[in-house]
């Protein structure tokens, strides 16, 4: 079986989630692989001290362990990729499973900035929004979902989110073959790329 990986990065709360949903209810033969799944462990350091870690550099992900269980996946193989507590900062003790599929959907906003990753990817997206459109959604992301303060959020953003995107994930938006603005609420982009899709793997 010919398998396709779709690339899905963009800005922090963007709507990369939402296309990555609405990409993978379409078809009945894939999988979903989150790059914030990669976080490196840092169990030598205390809570607060992985508190004040930047998250939004690329070296705060194995992203080396990600290209080989995508590679894997493309062999047929099903792999088993950790997962992460936002809340706590570390990485759980619990790994998943998850087996192979036609279409292997990666999401993350770090994706294209390493160049083996981005070269396994046959379709490559990326989803724009306005920037305060963006911080606003990821401080009522963090505060409800993932246990942060608002002020903790602001920092962040800050401290290391903006200059992260404006230096690694804006730039990274060439290397796209398709930008989808408005994310997963783009109701033409998205029939457009499923279409795209089905018709990639008519083809290969």
């Amino acid at each position: 079986m010919n398998r396709i990986v779709v690339g899905i990065a963009g800005g922090t709360a963007s709507g990369k989630t939402t296309v990555a949903e609405r990409l993978f209810e379409a078809f009945d033969d894939a999988v979903l692989l989150c790059h914030d799944f990669y976080y490196k462990p840092h169990d030598e350091l205390d809570k607060e001290q992985r508190r004040k870690l930047n998250y939004d550099h690329p070296d705060s992900l194995d992203t080396d362990m990600l290209v080989e269980h995508i590679k894997e996946l493309k062999k047929g193989n099903a792999i088993m990729h950790p997962t992460y507590d936002f809340a706590n900062y570390c990485r759980n003790s619990e790994w998943q499973r998850t087996e192979s599929a036609q279409i292997i959907i990666v999401e993350g906003i770090l994706i294209y900035t390493n160049s083996k990753l981005c070269k396994l990817c046959d379709i490559k997206l990326f989803v724009d929004a306005d920037a305060d459109v963006r911080f606003i959604r990821r401080l009522s992301r963090d505060v409800n979902e993932r246990g942060r303060n608002m002020q903790s959020v602001i920092n962040q953003y800050l401290t290391t989110v903006k200059p992260m995107h404006e230096q690694f994930v804006e730039p990274s938006k060439s290397k796209a073959d398709l930008i989808i603005p408005q994310g997963g609420h783009n109701e033409i982009a998205i029939s457009m790329i499923i279409d795209g899709i089905k018709k990639k793997l008519n083809r290969v």
